[in-house]
């Protein structure tokens, strides 16, 4: 089958809007009319080259995704022609260690690791296969993946916002739920308020924390921190001093959603002895913090995540009724819809910051 994809074919360089083909689904996959996708840090990476999973062009980025069942291959019983489906960024097996204890956001299954780096080639553009991004590749019309990444919605669920949850939403309040588990009546601080960074906030908002500190370089991502349940704001610098100014000895959870060098840290040194920071943005491989022991003596905790340690089966839907009930505001997450001929403008609108969320729609 033809379709249309923004295809990588440098780092640093615009992408291009080919031609391409896709394969039909083989045993265990499915093929999705994608219909929504948004535009994450994630791809900027993989465009600049600092992606551990894209090891060189050409590529098929795109991975926060959601549409209609196209077709299905032998053997898949989840899902059907005509249902509606977030794309989950994990499949897990159900089968390995990992998912054998409940880790399932770390499935060491065969399928998942190749799938990591690019899964099965399924699309060629000129005659060259091409790998996708995680295994998805929806910056694209189509996208076959395998059946344990599909996740049925219901379809009355818009796809622009069902779409946010595959990736942004359930990383940034699965950080809050899953990982560090804050109770109602904490107080927390958030440092980088882009797109995770706010649901990191609503997943705190959620929670029941009392105090939901924001922090940014940045005014205008304060500005939709407080909109979307912050209850202080302050603007990064010397942070430590500042929560200690709004919370006498520290927060008790820190979450750092920028990936920036030495932000983790001082996120570490804001909170209270027995505190838990929890790093959510990925920053470089290979590269070394320091810490001040002495705080670590205290009982405090550093943690990290993985897509806000998420069960795709379990905690998509639950998030999607969070959003149906009016609990989770995924509306005010996006700036603006863009077509797919428009790609190379709505990744620049993310590089500038000047948006909370860019969906591409088809």
């Amino acid at each position: 089958m033809l379709m249309r994809a923004a295809v990588l074919t440098g780092f640093h360089a615009p992408m291009e809007i080919r031609e391409a083909e896709i394969a039909d689904p083989g045993p265990g996959e499915v093929r999705v009319a994608i219909k929504a996708s948004g535009v994450c840090g994630s791809d900027l990476k993989a465009i600049d080259g600092k992606s551990p999973v894209v090891p060189g062009p050409p590529f098929i980025l795109g991975h926060e995704s959601a549409g209609v069942v196209e077709s299905v291959g032998a053997g898949v019983t989840a899902v059907k022609p005509g249902d509606h489906v977030i794309i989950a960024m994990n499949g897990p097996c159900g089968r390995c260690r990992q998912c054998g204890a409940g880790r399932f956001h770390l499935c060491s299954g065969p399928v998942r690791l190749r799938t990591i780096m690019g899964g099965s080639p399924r699309v060629t553009v000129d005659g060259q296969e091409t790998r996708r991004f995680i295994g998805i590749g929806s910056f694209a019309e189509y996208a076959v993946v395998t059946e344990p990444m599909c996740v049925k919605i219901a379809k009355t669920a818009p796809f622009d916002v069902m779409c946010l949850l595959a990736c942004g939403v359930v990383t940034g309040v699965g950080a809050v739920t899953n990982v560090a588990r804050v109770p109602a009546g904490a107080s927390v601080l958030i440092v980088g308020c882009g797109g995770v960074g706010l649901n990191v906030i609503q997943g705190a908002l959620l929670a029941g924390a009392t105090t939901i500190v924001a922090a940014d370089v940045a005014d205008q991502k304060l500005k939709l921190a407080a909109r979307f349940g912050a209850t202080h704001s302050i603007l990064v610098d010397d942070l430590p001093r500042q929560v200690n100014d709004l919370v006498k000895g520290g927060v008790d959870y820190a979450f750092d959603a920028t990936g920036a060098p030495g932000v983790l840290a001082a996120a570490f040194a804001s909170t209270q002895p027995g505190g838990t920071t929890v790093m959510v943005g990925s920053p470089p491989g290979g590269h070394p913090m320091e810490l001040d022991t002495g705080l670590l003596f205290s009982s405090r905790r550093l943690m990290g995540t993985q897509g806000g340690d998420a069960a795709p089966h379990r905690d998509l839907p639950m998030l999607a009724e969070q959003y149906l009930r009016g609990r989770l505001d995924l509306d005010g997450l996006i700036s603006e819809r863009l077509p797919l001929d428009r790609i190379n403008e709505a990744v620049e609108h993310v590089r500038q910051g000047t948006v909370a969320h860019t969906v591409i729609t088809f």
